[in-house]
């Protein structure tokens, strides 16, 4: 006999909030998902984000929610298995994360995409607080 899936833990909502603010500062709770909405200069950056997003989770195997319009991209993460959200959830949020702002260092051969060019620009990316 196949041996029961464990379910995973689940967390509640003061828990979600504080970790979100320690590990995941522009993400926030709202009716049972954690959520993150990414700006985009046009429609080119929305795709770009949605594919980097969509690739992300397919790897994972942890499918988020998207809304997109043309200069914005809201996730939605939560686990359907689990009915809330899980260690899954902020996993996948911080590799989101941590692809969609990331930026060539400073002194990196990558240059970036041109801030003063708009014809090129791409993300609205978040000041580091």
């Amino acid at each position: 006999m196949a041996e029961a899936k464990k379910r995973e833990r689940t967390y509640n909502e003061d828990e979600i909030k504080a970790r979100l603010e320690r590990e995941l500062p522009f993400w926030w709770y709202e009716n049972g998902w954690i959520r993150r909405k990414y700006k985009t200069h046009s429609w080119k950056g929305t795709l770009m984000v949605i594919n980097a997003v969509g690739h992300l989770a397919e790897a994972a195997w942890h499918h988020p929610d998207i809304t997109a319009s043309y200069a914005w991209v809201e996730v939605r993460l939560m686990n359907h298995a689990a009915k809330g959200v899980t260690d899954k959830d902020f996993e996948l949020a911080r590799k989101i994360e941590d692809v969609v702002q990331w930026r060539p260092g400073e002194g990196s051969a990558l240059e970036g995409t041109p801030n003063e060019d708009q014809r090129f620009a791409y993300i609205k990316y978040d000041k580091p607080s």
